[in-house]
């Protein structure tokens, strides 16, 4: 049976769990070990949207673990220019590789893709929809950072209404017993009312804020989004709130010690580099776990365990 990864609504709790635990056992692996074990496979990636995190952590990925990839990042350099339709592309290229990764700027492409193509496809993005790898990068940030996903304080910051990040981690979030949320945005950019129900239908008990700094002294996990100007169809309404959040060291002094501050990146005024130093920033280190989950993601849906 075909393995797609394209929306974190298609997983459970004992499928988040199996990628954290193979994510563990890779990073275990010393890194100047180079496994084989995907040797002669290839990695496809179509980005039709810039990236620059995902797709350079999928490719090492791809290649640590022995394979190849090919693709493009470059939409212009394909006969997607010469008019070339979105279901051609994906039957002309999936000839060529064994597994494909694709983002899109438009809602549902990944679950076309997958439904179209006979190879595996991972959802690296679609418009304002999901991220499923992101999300489980990030809840593998967040187990290694306190040894477990649940029975924590989370808060979400930012962009709640356009994040696709947001949307994947918090549904996630939810299937983890004891958890308890803060959402602080703006209240044009707060989280859609259906985002609320778990996956059983129940409403979920949410604190909404727009007060960053009280925020930031009541949480265990601040998730940090930017304010994503390409998703506003009125650019006025993006310079209402375009830097409403930016979070400096001096707001950080009344934290909780272990809190930690994560963000998807790229960031623009969210976060100021004075954060960086501080011992709450979680953000670089959540980087190089995209690689480690993403090299549990190859394996699990090619079919390939340590």
């Amino acid at each position: 049976m075909k393995r797609d990864l394209i929306s974190i609504n298609d997983l459970s709790r004992d499928d988040i769990e199996r990628y954290l635990a193979q994510a563990a056992a890779i990073e275990h692996v010393p890194r100047r070990e180079k496994l084989d074990i995907l040797r002669g496979q290839i990695l496809l990636e179509m980005f039709f949207e810039p990236s620059t995190r995902t797709k350079l952590s999928f490719e090492a990925a791809m290649r640590r673990l022995g394979g190849d990839v090919m693709g493009f990042s470059d939409v212009s350099t394909t006969s997607v220019k010469k008019g070339e339709s979105f279901l051609d592309t994906i039957h002309t290229v999936e000839n060529y590789a064994d597994i494909m990764v694709i983002r899109h700027s438009q809602e549902g492409a990944a679950r076309l893709a997958a439904e179209a193509s006979r190879l595996p496809v991972l959802n690296a993005g679609d418009g304002t929809n999901q991220h499923p790898t992101q999300t489980l990068l990030d809840m593998y940030t967040i187990q290694k950072f306190f040894g477990r996903v649940r029975d924590l304080k989370i808060c979400l910051a930012g962009d709640l209404r356009y994040s696709r990040t947001v949307y994947s981690l918090l549904k996630t979030l939810m299937m983890f017993e004891g958890n308890e949320f803060l959402l602080c945005s703006p209240e044009s950019l707060r989280v859609p009312e259906y985002l609320k129900y778990d996956s059983d239908g129940r409403r979920q008990s949410f604190v909404e804020t727009d007060d960053l700094a009280a925020a930031v002294r009541n949480c265990d996990v601040l998730y940090v989004t930017r304010i994503q100007k390409e998703r506003f169809a009125d650019i006025v309404e993006y310079e209402k709130v375009k830097n409403i959040f930016e979070l400096d060291a001096s707001m950080l002094e009344g934290a909780r010690p272990h809190m930690k501050v994560l963000h998807p990146l790229p960031r623009v005024n969210e976060i100021k580099p004075d954060v960086d130093v501080t011992p709450h920033a979680g953000y670089f280190e959540q980087v190089g776990n995209g690689m480690i989950m993403r090299q549990a993601v190859l394996m699990h849906h090619l079919g390939v365990t340590l």
